[in-house]
C-alpha cells in the first residue's frame, strides 16, 4: 500500500463513550488531519447487515469499495441495535480484514490537502497503526461513560434509561475487550488519557502539549 511520507499519524483507542471521538476531532481541526472514526465503520457494517437479509461477505466489499467518509454521518447509525450488532459483527476477521483496506488508506495516504490522519476505535494502537507518531489510549470509569452516553440520548430523543444504557455499555466492553481478534486493550507506548474528571477542553490541551512537545521541538 502506498504510503506519505512525512506526515503527523494519531492513533487512538478508547472503551465506548469515553471521549475519544471528541478529542480526535479537536486533533484534526488543531493539526489539520484527516478524521476517521473507525467504529462508525462496523457501524456501517452492522447498518448493511440490520436492513439486507442477503448481507454477506461479497455485499460489504462492493459497499466498502465506494463508501465515502461523508456516508458515516448517517444518523442511523447512532443506536443500542446498530452498537450491539457491530461489536459482535467485529469479531469476524473476514469482515475485520475487508474495513481494514479502508483504514489503512485514510491512516496513511489521507488526501494531499491533510497534514496526516487521526484515527480512534479499539485497535488502532495495537494493530492497525502500530507505528503511529502519537499512540493514546483513552477512558473513563463505565457510569461516567453511560451518564455521557445517556445525554447524546436523550438528545436525539431516543426512549431509553440510564439502566439499560449502562448495561448496553458493560456488554459492549466485555465483547470488545474479549473477543478473539484484535481485542481492545492499551498498548505499552501508548499514554494513557483517564477523562473521568476531566473537561472536554482540559483534555484536549493535555494531549496538544503532548504533541506540540515532539513536533515543535
Amino acid at each position: 500500500m502506498k504510503k506519505r511520507s512525512n506526515i503527523i499519524t494519531v492513533a487512538i483507542d478508547s472503551p465506548a463513550a469515553a471521549g475519544a471521538g471528541t478529542q480526535a476531532k479537536l486533533i484534526s481541526k488543531e493539526y489539520n488531519l484527516l478524521y476517521l472514526d473507525t467504529g462508525k465503520l462496523y457501524r456501517m457494517a452492522a447498518l448493511l447487515k440490520i436492513k439486507n437479509k442477503n448481507f454477506n461477505y461479497l455485499y460489504l466489499k462492493k459497499n466498502m469499495a465506494k463508501l465515502k467518509l461523508s456516508s458515516l454521518d448517517n444518523k442511523g447509525l447512532i443506536s443500542d441495535e446498530v452498537a450491539n450488532t457491530a461489536s459482535v459483527i467485529a469479531q469476524d476477521i473476514r469482515i475485520r480484514k475487508i474495513i481494514k483496506n479502508f483504514q489503512l488508506s485514510c491512516a496513511y495516504n489521507p488526501p494531499t490537502k491533510y497534514s496526516g490522519s487521526v484515527l480512534d476505535g479499539r485497535d488502532i494502537t495495537s494493530v492497525l497503526m502500530k507505528d503511529a507518531m502519537f499512540k493514546f489510549y483513552i477512558t473513563a470509569n463505565v457510569k461516567e461513560r453511560a451518564k455521557r452516553r445517556f445525554i447524546e440520548y436523550k438528545k436525539l430523543k431516543k426512549n431509553i434509561t440510564f439502566k439499560e444504557v449502562l448495561k448496553s455499555l458493560k456488554n459492549r466492553d466485555k465483547l470488545d475487550k474479549n473477543r478473539k481478534y484484535s481485542p481492545l486493550k492499551k498498548t505499552k507506548d501508548s499514554i494513557l488519557i483517564n477523562t473521568t474528571k476531566l473537561s472536554k477542553k482540559s483534555c484536549f490541551y493535555k494531549i496538544k502539549a503532548i504533541m506540540d512537545n515532539k513536533i515543535y521541538n
